[in-house]
């Protein structure tokens, strides 16, 4: 099988070194396949990597709201000891109040605001400028307001007619995050009048412990009626790495087609081959050359042409993946996590795949020529 194999692989690159440029132009179309349909992915795959890690954060989060088509319009201190026996004993629950207030910024004109109350927001935020604990007074504002109204620890605000002092501006939050308060105003919700709350924040240790408390709360509050709705962002997370799994898909088909067209022409250049050899095949059959044995020289020569390029096109869609990672991701070495090598090698494998295809036709017509007709052309 050896002694068979390697003199075709020998006599396939002579005859592809015979027509180098031809050759060179055939397999660059596969180089260019392979690079499109690899960078393409490994840039799709980037995009999502870049995306979940943001959402990543936010996969333990739950939020708690009352059904106001149920005619709900506030959770009661039962429905927060409840919520509270369900989570597990290390979560962090905060319930929060809130109420729409006129809002005056250095004696600007007032706007009304959403004002949110939270018992314990040392449990939520961070301070950038000042301090968050203890929290009895005053108000917390997000990075967004204070760099919009020029605010800073000890500035005023006009909250319903009353001076708030504003006690420190919080770290910027996380933007798919429930509790992100980077628009917000917050003040303790000791400084509430109404009883009841608007929503209650569950962070949990883990996705899985989300997913568990979430059902918990769901059996809990909405035995009888459908008293509350529980938002998972983990579940948010799930859908958005599905669809990107679909675009992925769709910028890899997208990028085949490259390949289909440079099956084209290796078509093309085997047929051509497969002319001006015809009276060099026809000697070949009559000095004793089976049928399989000119397929297998043909085939190999296609084989070749895809292998080469293939290989050529797994080393530029490397260095692409290298850039990619780099500016998309802020880590180069991304390049070699599992799903990017799941699409160099598919693409590689697929360029190959093409070659022997787009081969197998002028394979099969040289090796069918009679010896007498081939040597009489």
């Amino acid at each position: 099988m050896a002694g068979r194999f390697f003199p075709a692989a020998l006599m396939a690159r002579r005859n592809l070194t015979r027509t180098k440029m031809r050759s060179l132009l055939a397999s660059l179309g596969i180089v260019i396949g392979v690079v499109a349909i690899a960078s393409l992915g490994m840039f799709g795959v980037a995009l999502q990597y870049s995306f979940t890690q943001n959402l990543g954060n936010v996969g333990n989060q739950l939020t708690v709201y009352p059904n106001s088509g149920e005619n709900i319009t506030e959770l009661t201190e039962r429905d927060i000891r409840t919520i509270r026996r369900e989570a597990s004993p290390t979560a962090t629950v905060s319930p929060v109040k809130t109420r729409v207030e006129p809002v005056s910024y250095n004696r600007e004109d007032a706007v009304r605001e959403t004002i949110y109350g939270v018992e314990d927001a040392a449990a939520l935020y961070e301070a950038k400028e000042g301090r968050v604990s203890p929290f009895r007074s005053g108000a917390l504002v997000g990075s967004n307001v204070a760099e919009e109204h020029e605010l800073h620890p000890g500035s005023q605000i006009t909250v319903n007619g009353t001076s708030v002092r504003v006690r420190a501006v919080l770290e910027e939050g996380d933007p798919f995050s429930s509790t992100n308060p980077d628009n917000r105003i917050i003040m303790p919700a000791t400084s509430f009048d109404q009883r009841g709350y608007s929503e209650v924040y569950v962070i949990e240790s883990t996705g899985t412990q989300a997913n568990e408390t979430a059902i918990g709360i769901r059996d809990a509050l909405n035995d009888r009626e459908q008293r509350v709705f529980v938002q998972e962002l983990g579940s948010l997370v799930d859908t958005i790495e599905e669809q990107f799994q679909i675009i992925n898909t769709v910028l890899a088909g997208i990028a085949s087609i490259s390949l289909l067209v440079a099956g084209i022409s290796i078509l093309n250049v085997m047929l051509m081959s497969t002319v001006e050899r015809r009276e060099e095949i026809g000697v070949l059959r009559a000095v004793g050359y089976q049928k399989r044995d000119v397929l297998k020289v043909m085939l190999m020569e296609a084989t070749l042409l895809g292998f080469l390029g293939g290989i050529a096109g797994v080393i530029l869609s490397l260095g692409a993946g290298l850039a990619i990672n780099h500016y998309a991701v802020g880590d180069a070495m991304a390049v070699f996590r599992l799903p990017n090598a799941w699409y160099v090698g598919a693409a590689f494998s697929f360029g190959v795949l093409t070659s022997i295809v787009s081969g197998l036709y002028p394979a099969w017509k040289a090796a069918s020529e009679e010896p007498v007709d081939a040597l009489r052309g």
